[in-house]
């Protein structure tokens, strides 16, 4: 079957490639005007695109070039290549499978979203030159390390496969990778988009540590929230552990750590003596590191020195400005003093104001010398306000943080390097090793927790919905047309017994038709549209329409108003179909039972009983990761069954 998107490769194009700004691709209006349905608008995204020939990977790729930086240049290039379902080697799509979404119909195309790293993209371009024979079929989608792989199915749900950002070897921080896939989604009109949540940090989970501090992983900035947990966990489950070690005082862990590990108050001294604001609990902690983190720099120290690389000033300027801004708040004995007035005492020697500026915007809680300069805005008058905290050996006694070390007197200094080593211990001692302290009494609840939030692996983001084009209703009049409805199918599947099985529905479908169309016209339509996007209804017939008592002849538009929801129902013509096999789930013998509460399979290791064949977790039976399945395995019913039985004579 050939893809109505390969009539786009017939068209001229310009022998110079066009660059677009990676910054913005993907909102509406750039490079294209994202106005219709899914299907529509990557149509009209790939009409731009340069159509990529004679790949060796033998499906339609396109490709953009897109600018990130203009001085130096750094170009990077994002490739979409058209799956058909003939060309797929698994129709099932897994992704579906685990995420929820198995009851999803096949559909005939999958979108392919990459941007390689440069040594995939070499070695995917020189098919081109014959560097790689054909023979070969060097298969872009199923490479591994790209910088970013996102699939779109052609009904508009979609999986974001993997975001590898600088620590993976990419030049785009995953920051500014994330911007770049949503706006996709976004301007395209997808509908829902999965992603298995596996990103790390210097080897700590995000998902754990930024729930621990902001309620939600690090994907939950761009919407993506809890879509179904691993071993049973459940939204409810995954919301408890999460209040559970974010709740969890310090004086508590304190008490119970303190003796034996004499780093972990230091560590909770360190920050509370940084912070503005009381640190009481786990979570409070590592919500202020990692807000803190964003504002120090790569390398230097929070001190004096606060010159930035584009700086116009020396730092032997700034050095002088520091030094008479601590100086004036000096004089104000360690009271709350207003930025003006910082900003005029400080005047009466330095006579640059944006060097001022410059310096009391980049002094807020900073340690200068043995001081602290905390900058904070007034609930109440809404000015910022500056004051001096002498740091050189004073340690806060708040909720039981009590230092007794008189070798940590003297300068107070905290670099991102230091902070990232502070997280990381605290990471593994209190959130990921269970410590024999840990494992009973009221710290038992930390390991618990955290289990359970590293078990939710799978988010999902819902861009539109059940209706991702909205309604417009002018402007199709004007051409002729009217977007109509929105219309969806019941599949009829006539057993041998002759009952009927009433499967479920594909999302809804905008139809639009003429002004003068009537409801036989509405069924060659969504026939029309529905078998284009599904496998399983390529010979579908609609056989009639379950909410509307009509007449063929009738005329759609003095029936049914704009946006209305219509239900067709109808069968497959072509005998032959196994009509289970059209979803995304295929048949699924598989029968789970697991001792953690799963039902179905959620992408976890499983093995299944010799006898009675449920599957079930190997964790959950206790075989590690690390250790290969036995040979024979027989589920704890069964063991016990065969216990009981009585012995042969």
């Amino acid at each position: 079957m050939m893809s109505y998107l390969d009539l786009i490769s017939s068209k001229k194009r310009k022998r110079e490639e066009r660059v677009f700004k990676f910054k913005i691709f993907g909102e509406n209006g750039y490079p294209v005007e994202f106005d219709g349905s899914f299907q529509q608008n990557i149509k009209k995204l790939l009409e731009l695109a340069h159509f990529e020939r004679h790949t060796c990977s033998r499906m339609p790729s396109w490709s953009f070039k897109l600018e990130v930086i203009r001085q130096p240049t750094l170009h990077i290039t994002l490739f979409v290549v058209e799956e058909p379902i003939e060309a797929s080697l698994e129709h099932h799509c897994k992704h579906c499978q685990f995420v929820g979404w198995g009851q999803n119909m096949i559909c005939n195309r999958k979108y392919h979203f990459v941007l390689p790293s440069k040594e995939t993209e070499t070695a995917f371009l020189n098919c081109h030159d014959g560097a790689i024979s054909p023979k070969d079929n060097f298969n872009l989608v199923q490479s591994q390390g790209h910088i970013m792989h996102g699939i779109f199915h052609s009904n508009g749900f979609g999986h974001l496969l993997c975001v590898n950002g600088m620590e993976g070897g990419s030049n785009l921080a995953g920051r500014l990778i994330m911007e770049f896939w949503d706006r996709l989604c976004t301007g395209l009109r997808a509908r829902k988009v999965s992603l298995n949540d596996i990103s790390q940090k210097r080897s700590m989970e995000l998902r754990l540590l930024h729930g621990v501090a902001f309620s939600e992983p690090w994907f939950g900035r761009w919407g993506y929230k809890f879509g179904r947990g691993s071993f049973g966990v459940t939204r409810p489950m995954h919301q408890k552990a999460i209040e559970t070690i974010q709740g969890m005082p310090l004086c508590i862990l304190v008490h119970y750590l303190g003796n034996s590990n004499h780093h972990i108050p230091v560590i909770f001294s360190r920050y509370q003596t940084v912070s503005d604001h009381s640190l009481v609990t786990l979570g409070d902690l590592f919500r202020f590191m990692l807000e803190l983190k964003t504002h120090l720099p790569e390398e230097h120290c929070v001190d004096s020195h606060v010159v930035e690389p584009t700086c116009r000033w020396s730092p032997k300027r700034v050095e002088m400005a520091t030094r008479v801004i601590v100086e004036a708040l000096k004089k104000a004995e360690f009271k709350w003093v207003s930025r003006q007035d910082v900003r005029d005492a400080a005047r009466a020697y330095i006579g640059d104001t944006g060097l001022l500026d410059f310096v009391l915007k980049s002094l807020g809680n900073h340690v200068v010398g043995n001081y602290l300069v905390r900058r904070c805005l007034n609930p109440v008058t809404k000015v910022l306000e500056y004051c001096l905290e002498d740091v050189s050996n004073v340690y806060p006694e708040q909720q039981g943080l009590v230092i007794n070390n008189s070798k940590m007197k003297g300068r107070y200094k905290m670099t991102r390097p230091q902070l990232m080593k502070d997280m990381l211990y605290l990471y593994k001692y209190i959130l990921k090793d269970q410590k024999p302290t840990m494992i009973h009494g009221v710290l038992s609840a930390i390991p618990a927790s955290a289990r359970i939030i590293l078990d939710t692996k799978y988010l999902v983001k819902e861009y539109n919905g059940e209706l991702p084009w909205k309604i417009h209703h002018t402007g199709h009049e004007e051409a002729g047309k009217m977007t109509l409805c929105y219309c969806t199918v019941f599949l009829r599947d006539k057993k041998e017994s002759n009952e009927v099985v009433r499967k479920a529905m594909p999302p809804l479908e905008c139809i639009t038709l003429k002004n003068n169309a009537t409801f036989n016209e509405l069924k060659l339509e969504v026939e029309r549209k529905f078998r284009e996007l599904y496998w399983g209804l390529k010979s579908f017939v609609v056989e009639s329409i379950m909410n509307l008592n009509v007449k063929g002849t009738d005329f759609v538009s003095e029936i049914v108003e704009v946006g209305q929801k219509i239900l067709l129902e109808g069968s497959n013509a072509e005998s032959g179909m196994i009509n289970e096999l059209i979803y995304e789930c295929g048949v699924n013998n598989r029968a789970v039972d697991c001792a953690c509460g799963a039902k179905e399979d959620d992408g976890e290791r499983m093995i299944s009983c010799d006898i009675c064949e449920v599957w079930q977790h190997s964790r959950c039976v206790q075989i590690p990761n690390n250790q290969e399945m036995p040979p024979i395995f027989l589920c704890n019913r069964c063991e016990k069954e065969i216990m009981i039985l009585p012995s042969m004579p």
